[in-house]
């Protein structure tokens, strides 16, 4: 018998099942990625929209009136602009922060393949309507707003949507470290997204947007022919989402025997019945650990976020960098991300405390900021190591909370079974986030007139009230770490 070519065996060697998960868990990042790919590039075009005219040659048949901002884009050449720019994210943030509360629930009751697609669509349209505002000569600020804030509306669709896709198909084992390498689609897409804004910033800032928003538009049409909810749709086995001991330490990990991939991991476990409702949001904030890990995630996101839509202006400001030089420095911070997420997510399994895990990274993380903002500028290899130290502190439990910990969350034991509350619970823990993730640009477009060293010790400040909201459950896991039990909480109604 002739011996099947080594490619072949490779194939042969999973199962049908773990060929599933592994699309599923390509699919889904995809999906995301190009949900922030499309997100990135009003940071990079900022200071394109803005610019210190006196320094560009202008057309000498060009009549200027006034020699700084002749260059501009109406109505981004006033004074104030970096406060036009706060009020432009908040447009979007404040829209994705109270859509995301609203969007788990609308997740959990329709069929995910419909929402994703329609999402990704949708977001495509209003992307690439903010840039025909380019070639449409449009100055109004209200229509950038309006725009905006609709994209940040549709943009919820994202995430309780493929946390849930991925938690229906996944079990606990493992799950860290899964996905932290899965949540690095957060940091690809916002790398692809300034790399693909940087080409068109200088010569059409039009296209920065435009280009992104037909790609989105093309993974929203791939996910309604591919997307595959749940794995009892195609007759794989379900994952096995908590352990049959009677009482678990809250967020423990499964045995780390189990197989990420393995169809098996639910054989030895009695099916459970599957509840027809889906959770309310007040039941939802009842689950052990929901309002402490959402309250840190506002903080942690206030941080991250401020980096996403300003750092790329900071860099161009204070190391004088032109925008596209400035984008790509600035993806440097994502790639740390990537880094942060994936240590977060190992570190959290091997120890079990996702609660410390985030907790460490965060005290690490202040000091950390506060090197960058006084030696980050001090020569090009500074300023790289320090923005892959900082992108990986601030991102790592900002990933943590928002990919296993929604998902060990979501699939508590305390729920008995109940497989329609993670849309939700994730929901409700981003929506959360997102309000930090508005308010942090916010505040940084009303401090950085003041000085960028003040935006720094408002970041500082929100790192530490992360770590100290996540204080109770880190002293939790430390006692049980010394062999002392904790009751488990009863859990009566959902």
């Amino acid at each position: 018998m002739r011996s099947l070519a080594p490619g072949i065996k490779l194939i042969t060697s999973f199962s049908r099942d773990s060929w599933y998960r592994f699309s599923i868990l390509i699919l889904t990042f995809v999906f995301y990625t190009s949900y922030h790919l499309s997100r990135k590039p009003i940071s990079i075009v900022k200071s394109q929209l803005h610019r210190n005219c006196s320094n560009v040659i202008h057309p000498a048949d060009l009549n200027i009136t006034d020699n700084d901002t002749w260059c501009d884009w109406a109505p981004f050449d006033r004074y104030n602009y970096q406060n036009l720019f706060g009020v432009l994210d908040n447009c979007f943030l404040v829209a994705y922060a109270i859509g995301m509360f609203f969007s788990g629930m609308f997740g959990e009751r329709l069929p995910l393949r419909y929402y994703l697609s329609a999402g990704m669509l949708l977001s495509g349209l209003f992307t690439a309507l903010f840039g025909l505002g380019f070639y449409w000569q449009i100055h109004s600020l209200w229509y950038y707003c309006l725009v905006q804030a609709l994209n940040g509306l549709v943009q919820t669709t994202g995430w309780p949507a493929v946390v849930a896709c991925v938690g229906n198909w996944f079990g606990k084992g493992k799950r860290g470290f899964i996905m932290g390498i899965w949540n690095s689609h957060t940091s690809v897409g916002n790398i692809l997204g300034s790399l693909i804004a940087g080409v068109y910033v200088s010569s059409a800032w039009g296209l920065s947007f435009i280009v992104p928003g037909i790609i989105i538009a093309c993974t929203g049409v791939i996910c309604f022919f591919f997307l595959v909810e749940k794995p009892e749709d195609v007759n794989c086995t379900p994952p096995q989402h908590h352990e049959s001991v009677e009482q678990e330490p809250l967020l423990r990990n499964a045995s780390s025997n189990e197989e990420i991939f393995n169809s098996h991991t639910s054989t030895a476990v009695e099916p459970v019945e599957d509840h027809t409702e889906a959770i309310s949001f007040g039941g939802a904030l009842k689950i052990p650990g929901v309002v402490e890990f959402s309250l840190c995630l506002l903080f942690a996101k206030l941080v991250s976020y401020t980096f996403l839509y300003w750092l790329p202006l900071y860099i161009a400001n204070v190391a004088h960098f032109d925008p596209k030089e400035a984008g790509d420095l600035s993806t440097l911070f994502d790639v740390g991300g990537i880094v942060g997420g994936i240590l977060a997510g190992l570190i959290s399994d091997y120890s079990g405390g996702r609660a410390t895990t985030c907790c460490a990274m965060l005290i690490i993380a202040a000091p950390m900021l506060f090197l960058y903002n006084k030696i980050g500028q001090n020569g090009l290899p500074t300023t790289v190591g320090m923005l892959l130290w900082c992108g990986a502190l601030v991102n790592g439990p900002y990933a943590l909370i928002t990919t296993a910990v929604s998902a060990d969350l979501g699939t508590h034991e305390c729920l008995r079974g109940n497989s329609r509350a993670l849309s939700t619970v994730t929901a409700i823990i981003d929506g959360t986030g997102s309000i930090g993730a508005a308010v942090g640009p916010l505040l940084a477009g009303l401090i950085s007139p003041t000085g960028w060293n003040n935006v720094f010790y408002m970041l500082i400040s929100a790192d530490v009230l992360a770590c100290l909201l996540l204080s109770r459950l880190v002293y939790k896991e430390v006692r049980g770490w010394c062999g002392y039990t904790t009751r488990q909480r009863g859990f009566k109604e959902i």
